[in-house]
């Protein structure tokens, strides 16, 4: 299991939300509180966010914007490439990461294992704190009327409040 932070992605009443902590650990030594763990790609119209090794995920994050940059903005395409490439070559199967993507209309979580999955209902979380911010979000996202903006903010604070890899120092990113 990654052991490293909380990235959640929530695409709720027309909007899509990513937002991410800023706690770096090694260990059980809690190295920052501030990283930036989501990136705008694709000029600007593509959200992507890492969970990990960090240099393992800039690699990552390179590679997705050069296959985004190859198939012409189409993310689906982009992520299927990446991911064929993480699982086949013989550099990229070492990198430890997931990846979540997204832009105004889709969503995708990337693995090494060659993974891309797109959810059901429009959540999607990795790290060490991904499964509690999933369950909060799924939560919000069905019983208020919060925007995707503020229940992926808000599952992050009840993620944080549970996993201690999982800090209140918050991204948040929208499309």
């Amino acid at each position: 299991m990654i052991r490293s932070t909380t990235v959640i992605c929530v695409r709720h009443k027309g909007r899509t939300a990513m937002a991410a902590d800023g706690q770096v650990s090694l260990g059980q030594t809690v190295l920052k509180q501030t990283a930036q763990k989501i990136r705008r790609l694709g000029k600007g119209n593509v959200l992507a966010g890492f969970a990990g090794a960090t240099s393992d995920a800039f690699a990552l994050f390179a590679r997705f914007e050069a296959k985004l940059e190859e198939h012409r903005g189409n993310l689906s395409r982009a992520a299927i490439e990446l991911a064929k490439d993480w699982r086949m070559e013989k550099a990229l199967r070492q990198l430890d990461a997931l990846l979540i993507v997204a832009d105004a209309e889709t969503q995708l979580l990337i693995s090494g294992t060659g993974d891309v999955v797109e959810p059901d209902d429009g959540v999607l979380a990795i790290g060490s704190g991904g499964p509690y911010a999933l369950a909060a979000a799924r939560a919000l996202v069905k019983h208020t009327g919060l925007g995707a903006r503020d229940v992926a903010e808000e599952a992050l604070r009840i993620s944080a409040g549970i996993c201690v890899y999982t800090n209140t120092e918050i991204t948040v990113e929208e499309l």
